[in-house]
């Protein structure tokens, strides 16, 4: 990769994806319809930790430059406010807080103004720009996900404080926790940066990502966590960031690029026995994989109503993130015919269609 491109890189800032879910509000994209489920008296509370596709707006209350508190960004948002959710509209983690009946939306931990019944309810932890790989938060300057484990122990402190160690105990013996990461360590930091190749062949650098995961499970399992999912990576070569910097002609021939989504593959297969070899009586563990709908997405795309599959709704969508993707950039006019809102983010069609994908896999958590 041209170096002149990295610091455009590592300002727009890869994101890993998500499991998605449905909306479950009044401004829904037209379409867009599942059946709300009761509060399961197994899920207590929604605890979320990761990187931009499950903050919903932690990046406001830092110093850096991965934010997305600005229009065009929540457009089709509740009242079209841009709340630092980096998409067009709900975040998915929203979109599970409405299905199972917890709550409409998802609030960052970092927002002063929250109450303790918004605490008990559910929060996230997550930062966008961050990943497993505490190198990668740093290059952007944000959470990194071991600083995330230590706010969620201050989140503990805070709800036992406010009603009785016993209680909290018990709300989080049964929250339902989230945990995606993981495309920022390859797609900015190892394959953007010479940080970590100088020292790592790619091989090893997942195993040492594989043992940052497990650290931060086992983490999460001290501080009484019992039921986790834990999201794989996307098609990494798919989203259009990557395809403009590593395309010998970006603007006219317009493909994945195979090594990252290989690795992509690669990491998932090694996740999954990972998470496997955790399990026990007193840990759920479950992954969810999100690379093969929305590798089927990209590859079958009128099967879902797409008419554009590589580039981003905002701008020209080959380079356009955070700042980039501005009050002054021009939006399409059907972002719900688009895979991705910006050159990295997905829009709400298709948190939408990943969700009818994977609802086993979110009704397995809640059964």
């Amino acid at each position: 990769m041209n170096g002149l491109l990295l610091p455009l890189l590592l300002l727009l800032v890869s994101h890993a994806f998500v499991i998605a879910a449905a909306a479950a509000s009044g401004n829904e994209t037209a379409g867009m319809k599942v059946m709300l489920q009761k509060n399961h008296s197994k899920m207590s509370t929604f605890l979320i930790f990761g990187d931009s596709t499950v903050d919903p707006g932690n990046n406001n209350y830092i110093a850096t430059f991965s934010k997305s508190n600005f229009p065009p960004y929540g457009k089709d948002f509740l009242n079209h406010c841009p709340t630092g959710r980096f998409t067009n509209g709900k975040l998915v983690t929203d979109f599970i807080a409405g299905y199972v009946g917890i709550k409409e939306t998802v609030p960052p931990y970092l927002d002063p103004t929250l109450s303790i019944e918004d605490l008990k309810s559910g929060v996230s932890f997550a930062s966008g720009g961050s990943g497993y790989d505490p190198v990668t938060a740093g290059l952007s300057s944000v959470i990194p996900l071991q600083q995330q484990l230590d706010y969620f122990r201050e989140y503990k402190a805070r709800i036992q404080q406010a009603i009785g160690k016993e209680r909290a105990n018990s709300l989080i013996k049964n929250a339902a926790f989230l945990i995606s990461c993981g495309t920022n360590d390859y797609v900015v930091n190892y394959f953007s940066t010479p940080l970590r190749q100088y020292t790592y062949s790619l091989p090893q650098y997942q195993q040492l990502v594989l043992k940052l995961v497990r650290k931060f499970i086992l983490g999460l399992a001290a501080e009484g966590a019992q039921r986790i999912v834990v999201v794989g990576l996307p098609p990494m070569g798919c989203l259009p960031i990557v395809i403009t910097l590593n395309s010998k002609d970006a603007f006219n021939n317009r493909h994945c690029i195979e090594k990252f989504s290989s690795a992509a593959r690669n990491y998932n297969l090694e996740l999954q026995k990972l998470l496997h070899t955790l399990r026990r009586p007193n840990l759920e563990l479950l992954y969810a994989d999100i690379y093969t709908p929305l590798d089927d997405m990209i590859t079958t795309p009128s099967k879902y109503g797409y008419t554009n599959i590589n580039s981003g709704c905002c701008g020209t969508g080959l380079l356009e993130g955070g700042i980039l993707c501005n009050p002054n950039t021009f939006t399409c006019p059907d972002d719900s015919k688009y895979v991705f809102w910006d050159s990295v983010h997905p829009t709400q069609a298709t948190y939408y269609n990943l969700f009818k994908a994977l609802r086993p896999t979110v009704d397995a958590f809640l059964n």
